[in-house]
């Protein structure tokens, strides 16, 4: 006990220390919200994985679907390496870059309003973004529950109000650059932790070779194998389908939420770019991959202890179960490692959250002409009112927001990505095409949500995705075109002259 309490006082005192040196950061708005556009590589990188990991799928997603598809569960760590991390760098990246820095955008929210000349745009994404990310962010604590009940036996609620306390500690002080440090360090310890704790669980089922050789003997009459012979380590697992689905809606999603795509505002320039692509990606390879794969062997610790009172499997209690009997170094290793998945998630939420309510929709709205210091107090009040909100929710979920919870991603995604894509890319999008995408998006999975005609939430959430990239360019073909004038001085943007080193570019 006292190992583990003596390493969650060091994790806390370093989050809090972060926040005090990121203070000098916070004397503008683009600097509390986008760290000055000047974050370098490495820490965008980080922020950029650690906000995309947190305790929903290391504690939920890895025991959900690693019970549910076996060893191929593993596809999906792949999916967010090679979509979520590597594809959206390499497509986003750059253009994301430059056209919201021309715009002069700051939030995903902005973007919309700027790229499209459309204030209304602009609110109605900032209330997508407040009522979706803070039933997000209230799910980002759920992963901690059965946890800290394994690893120090204390009521839940004291870890859910402790570590929102520490989160708006260094959020308030140090803003994005208070984050993007953080995340950095959270980065290394999920990196550790991941590879120690798979490193010791196979090694307390034998190792590598017989826990593969005891879950190919599971039987064949479980009832989702359908009668696969070792379906729980054969290469698509026992339902392909429904594992694309996830594959689909926790990789591509990731390209339309605004706490992940506001990373690539901040980054410093072209190298930092090429530099993060590489950094990110083999990130999501070690963690995501390594938290399904983990997942993946978790019908081999089928006991009690998993199930509830009426029989049914309790997903989020197989990782804690599985975990239960490491050395205490090792328990103590974890629970600072889902801690450091959960605030490095929370606080790119709560900053997200804040921020497009202050920019997009109180300022020149509600409050006029805020001056500089009065956008950040704003932003920092609105941090501790998401925090306390999200709180309340975590410590006494309703039924209808903990379904809120499973489609927060899919409303997000679906409503943001085309557009987003399409307007970066495409001067053809017209306003109508914007506004159908964000009622296909929202539309269809809350619909779904009350009607059920998608089964799974998770594939709801990755239909309305794609719906949204089929909508978006056909309603934008068939109504009436937006300014050429106004588009195209948008789009110079990509056309400035730049000057860069010969071991950029072979151009003569």
């Amino acid at each position: 006990m006292e190992i583990k309490i003596i390493l969650l006082v060091i994790f806390f005192a370093v989050m809090v220390g972060v926040g005090i040196y990121s203070r000098r950061h916070v004397t503008s708005v683009d600097g509390f919200v986008l760290g000055g556009r000047s974050v370098g590589p490495w820490l965008t990188a980080f922020a950029y994985g650690t906000s995309y990991f947190s305790a929903v799928v290391f504690v939920g997603y890895a025991g959900q679907f690693g019970w549910k598809y076996g060893i191929a569960s593993t596809w999906i760590g792949i999916g967010n390496a090679l979509l979520g991390s590597l594809l959206a760098w390499v497509v986003l990246g750059r253009r994301t870059k430059v056209m919201t820095q021309h715009l002069g955008s700051k939030t995903m929210p902005d973007f919309f309003g700027e790229r499209y000349d459309s204030k209304a745009l602009k609110i109605v994404a900032s209330v997508i973004v407040f009522v979706f990310l803070i039933p997000y962010t209230a799910s980002v604590y759920n992963g901690l529950s059965r946890l800290f009940g394994m690893a120090f036996n204390i009521p839940y609620s004291w870890c859910v109000i402790a570590m929102a306390v520490f989160t708006a500690l260094y959020v308030i002080l140090g803003g994005y650059m208070a984050t993007a440090i953080n995340d950095f360090i959270q980065g290394i310890i999920m990196l550790i932790g991941i590879v120690a704790v798979i490193a010791a669980v196979l090694n307390g089922q034998g190792g590598f070779m017989n826990a593969i050789s005891e879950m190919a003997q599971i039987p064949s009459d479980v009832a989702i194998t359908e009668g696969q012979p070792g379906a729980f380590t054969s290469f698509f697992g026992p339902d392909p389908l429904n594992l694309l689905g996830v594959v689909v809606l926790t990789s591509l999603g990731t390209w339309g939420l605004p706490q992940m795509i506001g990373k690539f505002y901040a980054i410093r320039d072209e190298k930092s770019i090429n530099t993060g692509t590489v950094i990110s990606t083999l990130f999501a390879i070690v963690v995501s991959g390594g938290c399904y794969f983990l997942g993946g062997f978790g019908r081999l610790f089928d006991g009690p202890e998993i199930y509830d009172a009426g029989g049914a499997v309790v997903y989020d209690s197989i990782i804690p179960h599985m975990l239960s009997s490491l050395p205490d170094i090792l328990i103590g290793i974890v629970v600072v490692l889902v801690l450091s998945a959960s605030m490095s998630t929370l606080s790119s939420l709560v900053l997200t959250s804040s921020s497009t309510m202050t920019l997009d929709l109180l300022k020149d709205n509600v409050m006029k002409n805020m001056s500089e210091k009065k956008q950040i107090i704003t932003m920092q009040l609105l941090i501790v009112f998401f925090i306390v909100v999200s709180v309340v929710i975590a410590l006494d979920p309703p039924t209808f927001i903990a379904q809120l919870m499973g489609i927060s991603w899919g409303a997000l995604a679906g409503a943001f990505l085309a557009p987003f894509l399409y307007g970066l890319y495409w001067k053809g999008v017209t306003r109508a095409g914007v506004w159908a995408g964000f009622i296909v998006g929202v539309g269809l999975t809350v619909s779904n949500m009350f009607i059920g005609f998608i089964e799974s939430s998770i594939n709801a959430g990755a239909a309305a995705m794609l719906a949204g990239l089929i909508v978006v360019p056909l309603v934008s073909l068939l109504s009436p075109k937006p300014d050429r004038e106004k588009v195209d001085k948008i789009f110079a943007c990509y056309d400035e002259k730049v000057t860069i080193s010969r071991k950029r570019s072979l151009q003569e």
